[in-house]
C-alpha cells in the first residue's frame, strides 16, 4: 500500500480573499508578526499496490481532473 499527501495552494499571483481574513483574524486575536497567509488544502490518499512511480502517475492525474484547479492551483504530492 502507498500512502500520500497531496497539497493544493494557490499560485503565486492569484488573490487569496480567505487568507487574507484568516490573516487579520489573527491579527486581532494578538498574534503579532504575521505577515502573509496563503490557504490551501490537504488530500491523505492511500492506493493499492507498490509501484511508486505508477502511484505517483495517477495521483497527478486525480489532480488533474479533480483535486486540483490547475488554471488557478498548483499542487505537490508526497508519496510516504
Amino acid at each position: 500500500m502507498i500512502k500520500a499527501r497531496i497539497v493544493v495552494t494557490l499560485k503565486n499571483g492569484v488573490l487569496d480573499p480567505q487568507g487574507k481574513a484568516i490573516e487579520g483574524a489573527l491579527g486581532h486575536l494578538g498574534f503579532d508578526g504575521v505577515g502573509q497567509v496563503r490557504q490551501g488544502k490537504v488530500f491523505d490518499v492511500k492506493l493499492e499496490g507498490d509501484d511508486r512511480a505508477a502511484a505517483e502517475r495517477q495521483l497527478a492525474e486525480m489532480c488533474d481532473k479533480l483535486l486540483a484547479n490547475t488554471v488557478i492551483e498548483d499542487y505537490d504530492i508526497i508519496l510516504d
